[in-house]
């Protein structure tokens, strides 16, 4: 059995009843769970699982694939401030995006729990800018290690990882 703390990053849907749920898992790097029971309104984690939670969560890890089996959940932070703003909501996803695709599976960079909880907390107290999108893009290029501090981060992301999430340019029209 494996224990963490993480923040949700994509629910998927398994069957009619379970999901799969991405995480970025403090110290472990990203981690899907498949969530049996979890779109049944009575089952053990109705109300625990939602995009942007953090959670203290227990999973027992699968020898074959890269999809363990979720336990348990208690949620932490639900960020419910920043769901009643489209804008906060959009950033939000690229973010979670955004930290998806430049993580591997099983592979971690400490920091960038840190960063992600930081711009949840931010969008939830403060709202969504056009400084945080860029902040959260440099300082997750630096942590990664493809930014050079001498062009913008979103640049070196994409360089380094490919094309960036759909989403930036929805954000980059909604924060102008």
């Amino acid at each position: 059995m494996q224990s963490g703390r993480g923040i949700i990053l994509r629910l998927t849907k398994l069957s009619d009843t379970s999901l799969i749920v991405t995480w970025c898992v403090d110290g472990l790097g990203l981690v899907k769970t498949v969530a049996k029971g979890a779109r049944n309104s009575k089952g053990k984690f109705a109300g625990k699982l939602d995009l942007f939670f953090i959670a203290d969560l227990e999973w027992i890890e699968s020898r074959r694939s890269e999809l363990h089996t979720l336990r348990e959940v208690a949620p932490l932070e639900y960020h419910e401030k920043m769901r009643g703003q489209y804008r906060d909501v959009l950033l939000g996803g690229y973010f979670t995006a955004l930290t998806e695709h430049v993580m591997e599976g099983g592979h971690s960079e400490d920091a960038v729990f840190d960063l992600l909880s930081r711009g949840m907390n931010f969008l939830n107290t403060k709202g969504s800018s056009l400084r945080a999108l860029e902040h959260f893009e440099n300082e997750l290029a630096k942590m990664v290690g493809v930014w050079d501090g001498k062009r913008r981060g979103n640049l070196a992301l994409e360089d380094a990882f490919g094309r960036l999430p759909v989403s930036r340019l929805q954000c980059l029209e909604l924060l102008k």
